[in-house]
């Protein structure tokens, strides 16, 4: 009986452990379950409460709504807060670079003036001058023209429908304004108010339709470049990767071309950035500088000037150094060999004689009598001690230190 007690003793408890680790586990699912039912259910009945309260707060209070102004302008930042405070920042200038958005529903304003057909340029006008300067003079100025004079009529201030005065700065005009008038009539009126003064300046009024007094563009293409027209072109900013191939093939369209001189690097033959072109005429250059389809090569836009011509400054250079007479041309002696000069027998016997008498000195050294005469150096030299390439042992005394 013994026996059998201790084994079951031994048994129960290894049955009993594993059966409470189960249990242990399933607790523990158990219990995160409920805790989960639990919240949400809390979270549920919180939310109803809430809900519940701002239904009776909105039947009994109603809360204040968050306004939010579009028109107002951006708030200013820490820093610029600082300069503000210094007086180091422009605020004009701040709501010019972040202006104010327009709402997109808005309709565009039918109160906003449209230019007319019809308006003046008045110049030379003064860098203080505003809008109602000029309204002014004019209303004044016309008032006193003729009545009923179909031609030139009177001009009220409600006959000017806009007037432009176009600023550098906030406060500063670049001296010029546009006026916009009814009709031709007006504009003439107001063209014969030219030369009279405002603000201590003779005005230039002028129809704002008409360009007569400016250059005419030359058709020839002379005014693109600075240099006279010739058959060569200068093409600079060019690419380093430029080729002959490249110039040939971008300017053939162009015209005829001769040769082409492109400057290169001694070591790496690559171009220079810039080159000569040679065309057959004139024309050639004229219509690559005009072209718009010339102005660019490898992504790099191009200077185009005309070159100079050297065949035109001496055209005959090359003959008359060969020696060969042009017709109607005096034959020219050569800068090497100057033309001799013919004198007269007296100068010439003289010029002999003279040449004769003169015989040159000649240049007589006298030696230096130094009387500390140096010895020469390898006389020096060759009773110095010469050093022994061995090793010395040395017989001095060694001294040593407590």
């Amino acid at each position: 009986m013994s026996d059998l007690s201790s084994d079951e003793a031994t048994v129960v408890p290894s049955t009993t452990t594993k059966e409470s680790k189960k249990e242990k586990k399933l607790r523990k699912s158990e219990k995160k379950s409920k805790s989960k039912k639990s919240k949400d259910t809390e979270e549920e009945h919180s939310e109803q409460e809430h809900e519940d309260s701002d239904d009776n707060n909105t039947k009994d209070t109603p809360e204040d709504e968050i306004e939010i102004d579009l028109s107002a302008s951006v708030p200013l930042s820490k820093k610029q807060q600082r300069l503000l405070k210094k007086g180091k920042l422009d605020l004009d200038k701040l709501a010019k670079k972040h202006p104010i958005p327009k709402p997109a529903n808005e309709e565009p304003s039918t109160t906003a003036p449209k230019k007319s057909e019809f308006g003046v340029w008045i110049g030379n006008l003064s860098f203080d001058t505003t809008k109602e300067d000029l309204i002014r003079f004019i209303v004044g100025k016309t008032s006193q023209f003729e009545p009923n004079n179909e031609s030139l009529p009177k001009i009220e201030e409600s006959d000017i429908s806009r007037v432009n005065i176009p600023k550098k700065d906030a406060v500063k005009i670049k001296g010029f304004a546009y006026v916009d008038v009814p009709s031709i009539n007006h504009v003439n009126s107001i063209v014969s108010l030219s030369e009279s003064i405002l603000n201590g300046r003779k005005l230039l009024i002028k129809n704002a339709n008409s360009f007569e007094g400016r250059p005419a563009a030359d058709s020839s293409g002379s005014n693109i470049s600075k240099n006279p027209p010739s058959r060569i072109l200068f093409v600079g900013n060019l690419s380093f990767d430029t080729s002959e191939d490249n110039l040939q093939e971008h300017f053939r369209h162009c015209g005829e071309i001769v040769r082409i001189r492109m400057a290169t690097f001694e070591d790496t033959g690559k171009c220079k950035g810039f080159a000569f072109i040679d065309f057959k005429d004139e024309s050639g250059p004229t219509t690559a500088l005009k072209s718009k389809l010339a102005q660019k090569l490898i992504n790099r836009k191009l200077r185009l000037e005309y070159g100079e011509d050297r065949s035109k400054r001496n055209p005959n250079m090359r003959k008359r150094e060969e020696g060969v007479e042009q017709e109607g041309e005096v034959k020219e002696y050569n800068q090497r060999e100057p033309a001799p000069v013919q004198r007269e027998p007296e100068q010439r016997e003289y010029r002999e004689r003279q040449q004769d008498d003169y015989k040159p000195k000649k240049r007589v050294f006298k030696e230096r009598k130094d009387d500390n005469k140096r010895l020469k150096s390898s006389v020096a030299l060759a009773t110095a001690q010469r050093a022994s390439a061995a090793i010395v042992q040395s017989t001095g005394k060694k001294i040593k230190f407590d």
